[in-house]
């Protein structure tokens, strides 16, 4: 007996216990609407999908090419099409995740219009992004379910065994399109209970990995611009024990905390911690100062800080608007010691901010950490905001002409020019482009890959192309040639819009509460047939 069939026979029972006043309800019926909502809450999917992480890393341990990926997300549907595209086209979605990016929160879903990524935008949608994104995950399971039951009874009316045994054996191994969320809570959006608030309402709402940066709240910048401002290491470590203990009480035990440096491009801190003795993370934080030596009284201006450091009184440079200087050439190191101090104090995975994607600058990184800690992995932004192309052509010349081969025919500053595209360094950048993800992970500790903003960009590009068309000479053919034909011929779902919508799964609905007397949309009229 399949576990389909065991299920329709349990409910039968419950039935039939009620002395006939549950007549009207079909056993099988109530079994198909429990397996296309087999998740009740968010918790419920936040507990699920840690558990998925934590294989996925132990597996990585173990193997470090079977490395995870996501794409992020801005809207529900978004990450819905991305899980059907993955299933249909990779029949799984292990190791497959979502990333939900404040940036494109902020750049698209605020009440302010569009506001860069300065932890600006309204807390709330951060927790409400993550219950949409699973809102439209949970009504793919319900679709694609629902299609299955649909051949389960065209089947049985045909009398096939065969197909009823296939498509029965499909419902009862069902993959569901839940998969785990890394979540982006900035900085924590204010002190440490603010920082657990807003986390217990993301667990709340399904999500089990979150990842806090260690800038300051107030002055959070983008990790890929300037005027970046770090905050001291007592002050982060509380934030990421706020969100473990918003784990904790919400029965999560096995959340995810991703802690994010931005060291390597932040030259900037806005407060001194008071180090208690020597050596300890206040002392090795203050270590990193831009500092003079004051060796009298009259080295010290009216209003200036001075600190006792290594055996000696020291002023940290200060700018006119109160921040503290780092010293220069310092990045690495800050961010080699953020890492390991969030790693033993909480921590489950880190994300180093990088100005370039360059396998040898993350391993370097990657390798002083794990002198350390020999298990570190990390999360890597394969950001849009570097230019690949550039980057990569640059770095096979550069490579090119360390080993001494002719690179005359190149100019190095003019390597993102459409005449170079089909030459033999182009060829080799675009497989090192290709291979960046298994030769990062493989060799710099990247146990998952994220590109942050890539639906900001392709709806932009793909909108861009139809206006072009649309407007112009192409009318209509615009859109039939350049999108409807294209999902025609790929298979694409959405090509049935009302479908995708979820007017199968209410006829379907409709069918099991009203029986024959149900007015369904899915008729003969239905102009959806043409598909």
């Amino acid at each position: 007996m399949t576990a389909y069939s065991s299920n329709i026979n349990a409910l039968k029972k419950l039935r039939d216990q009620k002395s006939g006043t549950w007549n009207a309800i079909n056993p099988e019926y109530a079994v198909r609407m429990r397996l296309q909502n087999q998740f009740k809450t968010g918790l419920d999917i936040a507990r699920y999908t840690a558990t998925i992480m934590r294989k996925d890393m132990a597996e990585y341990d173990a193997d470090a090419s079977k490395y995870t990926q996501s794409l992020g997300c801005w809207h529900g549907f978004i990450g819905q099409q991305k899980l059907l595209a993955i299933k249909k086209h990779h029949g799984t979605t292990d190791k497959c995740y979502l990333y939900l990016s404040g940036w494109m929160i902020a750049a698209l879903r605020s009440e302010f219009g569009p506001l860069p990524d300065e932890s600006m935008h309204e807390k709330t949608s951060v927790a409400a992004l993550i219950k949409e994104l699973y809102t439209f995950l949970r009504q793919a399971d319900a679709r694609v379910l629902g299609d299955l039951f649909r051949k389960l009874d065209d089947a049985r009316v045909n009398g096939n065994a065969e197909a009823e045994k296939k498509t029965q054996h499909a419902i009862d191994h069902f993959e569901t399109h839940i998969v785990p969320i890394i979540a982006d809570i900035d900085a924590g959006f204010g002190n440490e209970e603010a920082t657990y608030l807003l986390a217990k309402r993301m667990i709340e709402a399904g999500a089990c990995c979150i990842q806090i940066e260690n800038q300051v709240s107030d002055a959070k910048q983008c990790g890929h611009q300037d005027g970046k401002v770090t905050v001291p290491y007592e002050d982060f470590l509380a934030k990421i024990n706020a969100v473990r203990y918003a784990f904790l009480e919400l029965g999560v035990d096995d959340g995810v905390i991703v802690a994010r440096t931005d060291s390597l491009g932040a030259g900037l801190t806005q407060k001194i911690p008071v180090s208690q003795r020597s050596g300890d993370l206040a002392y090795q934080y203050n270590a990193f100062l831009q500092t003079t030596v004051v060796n009298s009284p009259e080295d010290i201006a009216e209003g200036e800080i001075i600190i006792k450091l290594n055996g000696q009184l020291v002023k940290p440079e200060r700018l006119s608007n109160g921040l503290y200087k780092f010293k220069s050439g310092t990045g690495k190191a800050r961010c080699v010691l953020d890492c390991i101090v969030s790693l033993q104090n909480g921590a489950d995975l880190i994300w180093v901010e990088t100005e370039k994607p360059h396998v040898g600058q993350i391993a370097a990184v990657i390798d002083e950490i794990r002198k350390v800690i020999p298990n570190a992995k990390l999360v890597y932004n394969n950001s849009p905001s570097f230019n690949w192309t550039i980057n990569f052509r640059q770095q096979v010349y550069d490579t090119w002409q360390q080993q001494g081969k002719d690179v005359s025919a190149y100019d190095r500053n003019n390597l993102m020019s459409e005449v170079y595209d089909q030459s033999d360094l182009a060829v080799v950048a675009d497989e090192k482009i290709r291979s960046f993800q298994g030769d990062a992970s493989r060799e710099a500790g990247i146990f998952h890959h994220l590109i942050t903003l890539p639906t900001y960009h392709t709806a932009a590009l793909s909108t861009d192309n139809l206006a072009k068309g649309y407007f112009g000479d192409d009318g209509m053919l615009a859109y039939v040639a350049g999108v409807q034909r294209n999902e025609i011929r790929q298979g694409i779902a959405c090509v049935k819009h009302q479908a995708m919508a979820g007017s199968n799964i209410g006829d379907d609905h409709k069918e099991y509460f009203s029986g024959d007397q149900a007015l369904k949309a899915d008729g003969k009229d239905n102009t959806m047939n043409q598909f």
